[in-house]
């Protein structure tokens, strides 16, 4: 019998292993230049806000609350570590920090879930492995406190 391959885990560099610690703690944290105190997904060598080249980005915990820009149903698998997750759902989350803060990431609710530009979500962590979780996302109702 052929064992069925495992899903991808993030390997993380210096720059992202601080993203990655506190993914694994289910702690949703974004880069933040230390210039101009915006936040910026993924950190680069300059800000893309102020254009400093020297942004000393820190990771801070942010909501997890935002709402769908966009979203997408992946049917077929390209890796095969997701071969038995398909059909699942990406979406395109803007942040509810700062406005163009987006971040993509599965929606945990399952590929038949309705859903419209504007719905509001918040995040959830899927657990990959002892110590590492990838964030994503459910739909928060009103119930959710997100509107």
């Amino acid at each position: 019998m052929t064992p069925t391959p495992t899903r991808p885990l993030p390997v993380p560099d210096e720059q992202s292993a601080p993203f990655w610690a506190a993914a694994a703690r289910h702690i949703l944290t974004v880069a933040r230049c230390s210039a101009c105190g915006l936040y910026t997904v993924p950190p680069d060598q300059v800000c893309p806000h102020c254009r400093t080249t020297d942004p000393a980005f820190s990771f801070e915990p942010v909501s997890g609350r935002g709402v769908v820009r966009s979203w997408t149903v992946v049917r077929q698998s390209f890796l095969p570590g997701f071969a038995d997750q398909v059909p699942f759902v990406l979406v395109d989350v803007e942040l509810a920090e700062q406005a163009q803060l987006r971040l993509i990431g599965r929606l945990l609710d399952g590929p038949d879930t309705a859903l419209h530009a504007g719905d509001p979500v918040t995040v959830g962590f899927e657990d990959l492995a002892d110590g590492v979780a990838v964030p994503a996302f459910t739909l928060a109702g009103p119930a959710g406190g997100v509107a």
